[in-house]
């Protein structure tokens, strides 16, 4: 036998290794996952744990957001996406109420189709495709019957008129007497009328995230107002009466919130503005996130926001050095709903 074969009879050292030590190798055997009939979310996230990939990562976003939803840890949350018209409103406007948001940085989208369920109006179950039509032909074929299409989603345009109203008879008179205002006071005065409306109509669906943040004294900052049919609305009416936002105004009350806290967390869904607002809070404060959760679909190797890692954060200083973070790569609308029931049953149980 050679010498090589000789020194492998001995089976190397307890761990293993045959010679050297493995220094960023532990004894963490990947398990399988157990699922059953009838278990909580929070036992199958859980189970995510013991397997690798992305559902290792879903696992620590639900141990960090647990932490995270801690009462002594102050939880900016940024919303971006269609997050609302595709069915995650309810689960935002409950985290608000039930005391897990102090603070939400999200779109005038958002808000916009948060309003429209608000004050009646509904989204809709869709196609990306008709049958024996192109994409193209079935867009064409929407566009003539009324209808606006968000992937697999419809709404009913008639219902932009209806919001268009909503906010002139409701919501930007009573802005009006004020003259400029922050676009934040703007949020929340859309959250008053949506909560007076929905329940003076008596509507189904319920009030909705605007409104629970106005019950609540959670504030809502809107960065890119502008870039949605609220903030459309909102020029139009500045064209012909005193009624004005002003954007700087609101980083005074977001930067004072950072800069009391303790400790504090971002939960990020999407990218775009509402992700960089929410992180660059940090940048005036002596502080940083002390945790931080990204869901995201965006990769990091193009250099853009959305897909920048929360890691690299760090390097900015957005989050402390010692800092718990993950982020996990899949569609939010499958992620967000799992990590907060997990992190929810694992809380209230």
């Amino acid at each position: 036998m050679s010498d090589e074969h000789d020194h492998g009879g001995d089976g190397g050292d307890e761990d293993g290794h045959h010679g050297h030590d493995r220094e960023t190798f532990a004894h963490d055997p990947i398990g399988h996952a157990e699922v059953r009939a009838g278990m909580t979310v929070g036992e199958l996230a859980d189970e995510y744990g013991s397997a690798g990939v992305g559902a290792a990562n879903l696992h620590e976003a639900v141990d960090v957001t647990e932490a995270m939803f801690d009462d002594d840890v102050t939880v900016f949350f940024g919303l971006a996406g269609a997050m609302v018209p595709t069915g995650m409103r309810a689960i935002v406007a409950d985290l608000i109420r039930d005391g897990y948001i102090d603070v939400l940085v999200t779109t005038g989208a958002n808000l916009t189709h948060d309003s429209i369920e608000a004050i009646g109006g509904k989204h809709h179950h869709g196609a990306v495709h008709a049958e024996g039509k192109t994409e193209r032909e079935h867009d064409e074929t929407l566009r003539d019957e009324g209808v606006d299409r968000i992937y697999n989603v419809y709404l009913p345009q008639e219902f932009f008129a209806t919001f268009e109203s909503h906010l002139r008879e409701e919501v930007f008179p009573v802005l009006e007497e004020e003259g400029v205002v922050p676009i934040q006071r703007l949020t929340a005065e859309l959250g008053r009328a949506n909560a007076e409306i929905n329940e003076r109509e008596g509507i189904d669906e319920d009030a909705g995230i605007a409104a629970a943040a106005y019950e609540n004294d959670v504030p809502i900052y809107c960065p890119a107002i502008q870039d949605s049919v609220l903030g459309l609305q909102a020029w139009m009416y500045s064209q012909t009466s005193g009624f004005s936002l002003d954007a700087l105004a609101d980083m005074t009350g977001l930067t004072d919130i950072a800069y009391d806290t303790d400790e504090a967390g971002a939960f990020v869904v999407g990218g775009g503005v509402p992700k960089n607002f929410t992180l660059q809070t940090m940048l005036v404060t002596p502080g940083a996130y002390d945790y931080a959760v990204q869901l995201t679909m965006d990769p990091k190797q193009t250099g853009g926001l959305s897909g920048a890692t929360l890691d690299e954060a760090r390097s900015w200083g957005k989050l402390e050095k010692d800092a718990d973070n993950v982020s996990v790569y899949a569609d939010a609308t499958i992620t967000l709903p799992l990590v907060v029931a997990a992190a929810r049953d694992r809380l209230e149980e």
